[in-house]
């Protein structure tokens, strides 16, 4: 499994907002300077994330993006799965043809590895990550 600059980058935005959203709507250009980030790459994340109602966007001055829900209520998974990041560590995509049209060896490793991912990143919300609380969930 590799973990894209796309679901990185979408993460680090929704974050973002988590923390800078409290006096309004946050804009593009401010998360783009504050994460060193491309704004153009930011707001194709936004707006697949705005599809999946995780974000709201305000237009006219003073808009920008915030948060649909609360922090505490949106999830790392969520996020990755809105901006279409592949959470899949298998060779086949999970279609079990590794080989030949038969699953390889190590598929059902892979296919549990897939399970504990998803299991790990939806439990972690973005307020968990805002406040620094992620690293105390692996333990």
């Amino acid at each position: 499994m590799r973990l894209t600059t796309r679901g990185r980058y979408a993460v680090t935005a929704a974050v973002d907002l988590a923390l800078h959203q409290q006096g309004g709507p946050v804009t593009l250009a401010a998360i783009a300077v504050r994460q060193e980030l491309s704004q153009t790459y930011l707001e194709q994340l936004l707006l697949k994330m705005r599809r999946q109602q995780l974000v709201e966007s305000v237009r006219g001055p003073g808009g920008g993006y915030a948060l649909a829900r609360p922090a505490e209520d949106i999830s790392v998974a969520e996020v990755m799965r809105a901006v279409e990041e592949p959470l899949d560590s298998t060779q086949c995509g999970g279609k079990r043809n590794c080989r030949r049209e038969r699953p390889c060896l190590t598929h059902d490793l892979w296919e549990s590895l897939n399970v504990e991912v998803e299991r790990f990143l939806s439990s972690v919300s973005l307020a968990a990550v805002a406040q620094g609380e992620h690293h105390d969930l692996a333990d």
